[in-house]
């Protein structure tokens, strides 16, 4: 059953399905940040998906309130989410990408079963073999980096770590206008006799990629040159990704609670304050993890980004943001293109290992 808002949408109109019940605060942070963001964009038009209780009392022209009769916890193991609640919001937000009634579909919610729900209803496109987390990190330059895999996949070999470099360029081409933007491998060292195996042989096939025009590769790159903006994409393991993640925002966090409490005590720190105000506010914007909220699932044959779970208003409406980008500049057919274009090198000798689900974060 759907419950509409007064709802009307151009066919060309881009339509977003969200989870309202995502995330630790649920509707009280997401239903103001989608009344904000049809605001900014007259074009747009969304389709709120949650408990009929918690949205009632929501209405716009542009939003469609569907129902849901369950919520995937954050703490919801992945096979509850996945096999057990298939009414939940995150699952009928992704469903609706399926279906053709929205381009893109957001949440908040447990990454895991976001990952989980979406690959079993949307399936990875054809030589993708396992969906990757992009988000993106800031970097001394006043821009963005884009990291990828930044948690669903622990475990990879070259072959994953090729496809990941293809999608990021993808993603970045889509959002930035960049058609050839520059990817680096993440490793101890720039070297290219330093690393693993694995890591030696992704460097070969990247090498190959960029020979071939398929990416501008760069070469190796440390954890450093994520944050000088060294390259556009860094591409890593999952388990080396999410631990930069978690430990940017801490030290983000860390440097922002510094800054305030050194002045805000005594006559002396409250003068500098006011002297050194224009350069503490540019820090605290590049600092604030709030802006690059929203990260892609990519490979999937649907678009589908992911909010941080403790993400407030203003980073849920980023992540809204970058959602329509994406789907606006035709994200998934760029992927598509990049895909088709680079399938000679794609193409794997040996079956890719299966996806061990437990190991996905949440």
């Amino acid at each position: 059953m759907v419950i509409p808002s007064s709802f009307a949408s151009a066919p060309s109109a881009i339509t977003l399905a969200v989870d309202c019940m995502g995330g630790d605060h649920g509707p009280r942070i997401t239903l103001p940040a989608c009344r904000a963001f049809l605001e900014r964009h007259p074009e747009a038009s969304l389709r709120l998906i949650g408990l009929p209780e918690a949205l009632k009392g929501f209405a716009h022209p542009r939003a469609m309130l569907i129902p849901a009769s369950e919520v995937v916890s954050m703490d919801d193991p992945i096979e509850i989410a996945l096999r057990k609640k298939k009414d939940s919001s995150m699952r009928v937000a992704i469903q609706q990408v399926k279906d053709g009634g929205a381009q893109a579909a957001i949440s908040a919610g447990n990454t895991g079963a976001l990952m989980a729900i979406a690959r079993y209803l949307l399936k990875t496109l054809d030589g993708i073999d396992r969906p990757a987390i992009a988000p993106q990190l800031p970097n001394s330059k006043g821009g963005a980096t884009t990291v990828l895999d930044l948690g669903a996949n622990v475990d990879c070999d070259a072959e994953d770590l090729l496809q990941f470099a293809v999608l990021g360029s993808a993603l970045v081409s889509a959002l930035t206008g960049n058609e050839s933007p520059t990817v680096g491998l993440l490793n101890v060292g720039e070297e290219a006799i330093k690393g693993s195996e694995t890591i030696k042989k992704a460097s070969q096939l990247l090498r190959a990629a960029a020979k071939s025009k398929d990416l501008n590769f760069y070469g190796n790159v440390e954890g450093n040159d994520i944050f000088k903006g060294t390259t556009d994409i860094v591409v890593c393991d999952g388990f080396v990704g999410n631990v930069t993640l978690k430990a940017t925002e801490g030290v983000a966090a860390m440097i922002v609670d510094f800054l305030r409490f050194e002045y805000s005590n005594g006559l002396f720190s409250k003068f500098a304050a006011i002297v050194s105000y224009p350069v503490l506010k540019a820090l605290k914007k590049r600092l604030d993890h709030r802006r690059y909220n929203g990260a892609a699932l990519l490979g999937l044959r649907g678009l589908v980004f992911k909010s941080h779970g403790s993400a407030d208003e203003v980073a849920f409406g980023y992540a809204l943001d970058r959602a329509y980008d994406a789907a606006r500049n035709n994200l998934l057919d760029r992927v598509r293109a990049r895909i088709a274009h680079a399938a000679p090198l794609l193409a794997r000798t040996e079956p890719a290992a299966p996806v061990d689900a437990t190991s996905l974060p949440v």
